[in-house]
């Protein structure tokens, strides 16, 4: 079995593979005061749960991490080399993935960025655009010949909702909902509805605009928090995969 470990600055995903199928997946808030030793004990804790009945994932023996936050990509490592005595597979844009770059310089690709849209190709074929909520809300853009050519890097919604809450003092702190109408008519739904559905069209907006410098349309795959809740408000997003990242790893896993 493989875990596969996607490590963001909100939030570290989990899933535990065997073969192709996930067994299990879990979210986990990132702390970057977390050592290895309270990782593992958390990880420990989850997979003494059964996946389904009489199989249990004890039997892990490799481990796959793309992260993005430096200081727990160590703290991961060991977790991994721990749990299967075996050296886990941390991804960068200099593993060999099958991925090729127009991007200037590869490097500076994140790891989610990478395994996105190894899983994108794989799932979807080429041409094919990703958007991913999170932290930030990435845009990645492969072209008909499957090459990463670049992409958009934005503030999430999370990002945007902590920011405007900061800036503007008299805003109450509310949860984000999608409203029932893009009117708002008291202050919590004006608000709910300037972050959701603003992500929402600055989203469509963007992908528009790709589509226009491409010069053709191609699937558009969400990935992410908000990722279901926007498929049929957006004009352009035609599936959601919420797996996708964890997808990427292991793919490149097996390519290895």
């Amino acid at each position: 079995m493989l875990l596969a470990v996607d490590i963001g600055n909100t939030q570290t995903v989990l899933g535990v593979y065997d073969g192709d199928q996930l067994m299990r997946s879990w979210r986990l808030a990132t702390r970057l005061s977390s050592t290895a030793d309270e990782l593992y004990l958390d990880l420990k804790g989850l997979l003494s749960l059964n996946v389904q009945p009489g199989q249990k994932t004890q039997n892990i023996t490799a481990t796959a991490i793309a992260s993005v936050v430096p200081p727990l990509t160590e703290q991961w490592y060991k977790v991994g080399h721990s749990l299967t005595g075996a050296e886990p597979l941390v991804l960068t844009s200099s593993t060999d993935t099958g991925l090729t770059y127009r991007y200037r310089d590869p490097s500076e690709i994140g790891a989610d960025r990478i395994a996105d849209a190894v899983a994108a190709i794989a799932l979807y074929g080429a041409p094919v655009i990703v958007v991913d909520f999170g932290t930030a809300t990435n845009i990645e853009v492969i072209d008909k010949d499957g090459s990463f050519v670049g992409g958009i890097i934005a503030p999430g919604l999370t990002t945007s909702a902590e920011a405007l809450f900061f800036a503007a003092a008299r805003l109450p702190r509310i949860d984000i909902e999608i409203p029932d109408s893009v009117i708002g008519y008291d202050t919590k739904g004006a608000v709910q509805s300037g972050l959701t559905y603003g992500e929402i069209d600055r989203i469509d907006g963007l992908v528009e605009r790709v589509f226009a410098e491409l010069g053709y349309q191609c699937p558009v795959i969400a990935t992410g928090g908000l990722s279901f809740r926007v498929l049929d408000l957006s004009r352009v997003i035609t599936a959601v995969n919420e797996s996708l990242t964890l997808e990427g790893l292991r793919l490149i896993f097996e390519r290895q």
